[in-house]
């Protein structure tokens, strides 16, 4: 029997595209079936014209939502000024944004670059740049099993996931992991040889795991203890995410790092990553070690001014419709037998399934729900800082529908019943 094949003038406007990035784009993504076109306030649309409830946020990114008036109005204006002009010389948004961000930080110094996974890298020089003024012996770095720092080499080899280390080993010597709260195994990694020690205070890929007080304050006092550099990656759980400006800030006194990474909330969907030290790590990297030809740039830096004039409102809102948020999710959980926990801070909130389910990704999007699921079993939800309590009674009925579903079929693990 003769196949029919749709003439392109035949195809939709999604498959057309679809079809296009699967000719000339590398694979490297698991894209889902789904063309956006585009996004106001929390919702995004599809090339049919189907609104969904965004609790994605690109990963994070789109924090104020999507086509933010003021955001707007801040790129239209710098793009009619100046976009870029290399570091080579001055414009007048880098000392204002580093200024702003000390300001919230507590942290002395700044580094601009384009992304998280950039940051990670300046940083991950830093900290060797450190240890081999000391001595070349201290070139050993402590992270977390279970972590994620992005995908570069360097920033892979402090990623403690096999699943992603394994394809490109070799990696970085001298990378120790321990467990995420084994007290006992930071302080036997962490020695002399140590010169940095990087943390997730809020592990994100890897399943919404905030790491708890009693890790932290060790971390810091090793690190002190051993001349090591304390590095906390706020990539995803910073920003104002957590409900503080960084996750270090959530205990009382705060954590302060040595280095700190930033990115994805910062620039509202323009790419801007940062580093920031205090004026001990600073020296670590002098004229001529680091650079960025894009990094710092004049948009970029404008926009990110206003995204944190903006951040600074929206602060008390973002700790109490993350509380309501978490309250409402742990009330429906209490109604299914397969969700075994609630957790995050702020507006970073995972669920916890005692099975696989990526399937909860498609089914939320025939809610008209955007979420993603990682780590395999931790429903994961990153809503930008403008939800309301009312986008969040929509997002829980989505969802209650997505685990009824899963209830009709649901068989308890034999580790779970």
């Amino acid at each position: 029997m003769e196949t029919l094949v749709e003439s392109p003038a035949e195809l939709s406007t999604g498959q057309r595209v679809m079809d296009l990035e699967a000719k000339y784009i590398l694979q490297t993504y698991g894209r889902y079936p789904l063309v956006l076109t585009r996004g106001k306030g929390c919702y995004l649309w599809d090339v049919d014209g189907k609104r969904y409830l965004d609790l994605l946020s690109g990963i994070g990114v789109n924090a104020l939502g999507h086509a933010h008036p003021r955001i707007v109005r801040v790129i239209r204006e710098q793009a009619g000024k100046l976009v870029h002009a290399s570091n080579l010389y001055y414009h007048e948004y880098q000392g204002k944004l580093a200024e702003r961000l000390s300001a919230m930080s507590g942290l002395q110094r700044t580094f601009f670059c384009n992304s998280g996974t950039e940051a990670m890298e300046g940083a991950l020089k830093i900290i060797k740049s450190w240890g081999t003024k000391i001595s070349p012996e201290k070139y050993e770095i402590v992270a977390l099993e279970n972590s994620f720092h992005g995908r570069s080499i360097g920033a892979v080899s402090v990623t403690g996931q096999p699943k992603y280390r394994a394809p490109f080993e070799p990696l970085l010597p001298g990378v120790r992991f321990v467990p995420r709260h084994d007290l006992s195994a930071l302080e036997a990694a962490v020695n002399e040889r140590t010169a940095g020690i990087v943390l997730e205070l809020i592990q994100g890929e890897g399943g919404i795991y905030p790491l708890g007080e009693k890790m932290t304050r060790l971390a810091r006092e090793l690190a002190d203890k051993h001349n090591a550099l304390l590095c906390l990656d706020e990539i995803q759980c910073g920003v104002g995410r957590p409900g503080t400006y960084f996750a270090y800030q959530i205990p009382d006194p705060v954590v302060l790092p040595d280095v700190m990474t930033a990115a994805k909330p910062l620039g509202a969907g323009i790419p801007i990553g940062i580093i920031m030290t205090n004026e001990r790590a600073a020296p670590a990297l002098t004229a001529g070690m680091h650079g960025s030809t894009f990094g710092g740039g004049a948009l970029a830096c404008r926009v990110a001014l206003e995204c944190v004039d903006i951040l600074e409102e929206l602060m008390p809102h973002i700790r109490k419709v993350g509380a309501y948020f978490k309250s409402e999710l742990e009330d429906m959980g209490r109604r299914f037998s397969f969700v075994k926990e609630v957790r995050g801070h702020g507006l970073m909130l995972g669920i916890e399934i005692d099975f696989p389910c990526k399937q909860f990704v498609t089914d939320a999007m025939s809610e008209g729900l955007l979420i993603n699921v990682t780590h395999d079993t931790v429903v994961r939800m990153l809503p930008p800082y403008i939800i309301t309590e009312r986008e969040v009674d929509r997002a829980v009925r989505g969802l209650r529908n997505v685990f009824r579903k899963a209830a009709k079929s649901y068989k308890p693990n034999a580790a779970s019943a």
